[in-house]
C-alpha cells in the first residue's frame, strides 16, 4: 500500500506528463474506490461503472486537486459525490417510471452453508443500507467501508464534523432497528 506521500508524487508524476503513472494510482486505489462504490450503489456492476467513471472524472480534474492536502480523501469525495448523484438519478427515474425494484440488492450464486449464511447477512444489511437516506447511507460507507475521519466525511457531505457524529449514530441506530425487526441482528 501506498503511502499518501507516494501518491502525491505519483499525481505529480501524472501532471508531468508520465502515463504510467495514471495506471500506478488506477492499480493502488481502484479497490478502495470499488468497496466505497459497491456499498453505496445497488448491484457490483453499478460499482464498477462508477468506479471507472469516477477515475476518468478524477483524470480530467486533477488540475483541480491541490497538492497540499491527501489525495485519498479528494479521491473518496469524487467517488461519493458520483455515487450520490447516481442514487439521486435513480430515484428521480424511479418516481418517473414508478420503477420500485429499480434499487434492489443482487444475489450472488450461494455456496456452502458458512457462504450462504455470511452471504445472507450482507444482504439483509446492503438492503437496510439501501432503505436509509442517501446521506445517511454515504456516510457509513465512507465512515465504515472507505475509513474515512469524520472531518473528511464531513468535507465530502457539506456539513460539520459534529453532525456526522450525529448522522452515523442516527444511521447506526436505523440499521439496528432495520436488522432487530428483520430478525437478524
Amino acid at each position: 500500500m501506498m503511502s499518501e506521500a507516494d501518491i502525491v508524487q505519483t499525481v505529480a508524476r501524472v501532471r508531468g506528463g508520465e502515463a504510467d503513472a495514471w495506471g500506478v494510482l488506477y492499480q493502488e486505489l481502484a479497490p478502495s474506490v470499488f468497496r466505497l462504490c459497491r456499498r453505496a450503489l445497488p448491484t457490483r456492476q453499478d460499482a464498477e461503472d462508477a468506479t471507472a467513471e469516477i477515475f476518468m472524472k478524477a483524470r480530467l480534474r486533477l488540475t483541480q486537486y491541490d497538492s497540499e492536502r491527501p489525495f485519498r480523501p479528494w479521491l473518496y469525495s469524487l467517488a461519493a459525490n458520483h455515487c450520490w448523484d447516481e442514487l439521486r438519478r435513480r430515484r428521480r427515474q424511479r418516481e418517473t417510471a414508478g420503477d420500485l425494484d429499480a434499487l434492489s440488492a443482487e444475489s450472488p450464486e450461494p455456496g456452502p452453508l458458512t457462504q450462504l449464511l455470511a452471504e445472507q447477512n450482507r444482504r439483509d444489511v446492503r438492503s437496510a443500507l439501501a432503505r436509509l437516506s442517501d446521506r445517511d447511507r454515504l456516510a457509513v460507507v465512507m465512515r465504515y467501508y472507505a475509513e474515512l475521519s469524520y472531518e473528511e466525511i464531513a468535507e465530502v457531505l457539506g456539513v460539520t464534523s459534529s453532525l456526522v457524529g450525529v448522522l452515523l449514530l442516527r444511521a447506526r441506530r436505523r440499521l439496528r432497528g432495520m436488522l432487530d425487526k428483520e430478525g437478524r441482528a
